[in-house]
């Protein structure tokens, strides 16, 4: 606090409002002029952004990709366009159609591909700047996605095998220790400067759900699933004697004792210090987790969008 001026007037925002609000109170209790926005920044987003022409995430995730621009004054006058309908298709049967049509025209054509999966609006950006395809535009039509691409015209930043420094992970597991390796890894490439991407799929979607209930339609398979995964961090068990959830509550017992930062602490300093988190897509449809149960500021993506991240890493590792 010593570090914000009292003579102008403070805003405080969070995601949703009450962090925010929090905050207020307490500068407000110490004679700072200070005001939170209610409902957070998803909301005040939510009612600025141009309801239009949605940029193609703002319904599945936070975090907008780290592609190439979208060139969306771009037009392919004068060339051939190819209509590709993969619609009903999840992670990577959209990427698939795409690579598999681009095949057949030539350089300059341009490809229109409609598809449905919400993962494909943060893939399609990441593809194309790694294999050199220039992304003309990505429209939302109702529950698909309109997306055109040109042929060639993109100069590849990284070619493939040329690696940088930064950091990927695929968090497979759901068992806590094997996370916890995770995020210590995590937690110590970004106080070195270096980015992060952790892909969490399948059973490491789990560390990712929130701790509390949340009331979503759901049909009677994925009311299974939910049922018998756990959910969020604190129910994660041991990979090793886990003793029906003794173990991993003696762990948790033992860290506080030696001083060592507990799970949830460790994951909002990855987030704190800009790690990457993303959720695959497919794997959320398959078990059944939606969106509104996951913790703030999870991006959700497919495999295109890991694997952009990935190429630009020196070091890939599978947890």
């Amino acid at each position: 606090m010593n570090e914000l001026p009292k003579d102008k007037p403070v805003y405080a925002f969070c995601q949703v409002g009450l962090r925010g609000y929090l905050a207020s109170r307490i500068l407000t209790q110490n004679g700072y002029d200070v005001y939170n926005l209610s409902g957070g920044y998803k909301t005040y987003s939510t009612a600025k952004e141009d309801q239009q022409k949605p940029t193609g995430v703002d319904c599945v995730g936070i975090k907008a990709p780290q592609a190439a621009e979208v060139k969306k004054n771009a037009c392919c006058d004068g060339v051939k366009m190819i209509e590709v309908d993969a619609c009903g298709l999840q992670c990577p049967g959209p990427i698939m159609k795409v690579a598999e049509a681009l095949k057949t025209i030539p350089d300059g054509d341009c490809l229109l591909i409609r598809a449905t999966d919400p993962g494909f609006a943060s893939d399609i950006g990441v593809w194309c700047e790694r294999t050199g395809n220039l992304l003309l535009s990505v429209e939302r039509e109702g529950a698909s996605y309109s997306v055109k691409i040109q042929k060639g015209g993109l100069k590849m930043p990284n070619p493939t095998g040329q690696a940088g420094n930064d950091k990927s992970m695929v968090v497979f597991s759901g068992d806590l220790d094997k996370a916890i390796a995770a995020l210590i890894i995590a937690n110590g490439a970004a106080s070195m400067g270096r980015k992060v991407t952790l892909f969490f799929t399948f059973w490491g979607l789990n560390i990712l759900r929130k701790d509390e209930r949340v009331h979503v339609q759901k049909n009677f398979i994925e009311k299974m699933f939910g049922f018998m995964m756990p959910r969020g961090s604190k129910k994660l068990g041991l990979s090793r004697m886990n003793m029906m959830g003794m173990g991993s509550k003696m762990i948790r017992g033992v860290m506080k004792r030696k001083n060592v930062t507990s799970f949830e602490e460790l994951l909002q300093s990855a987030m704190h210090d800009g790690v990457r988190i993303i959720a695959c897509q497919m794997s959320m449809d398959i078990m059944g987790i939606k969106p509104e149960e996951l913790i703030d500021g999870v991006e959700i993506a497919g495999v295109a969008t890991f694997l952009g991240s990935a190429e630009l890493s020196d070091t890939n590792l599978f947890i």
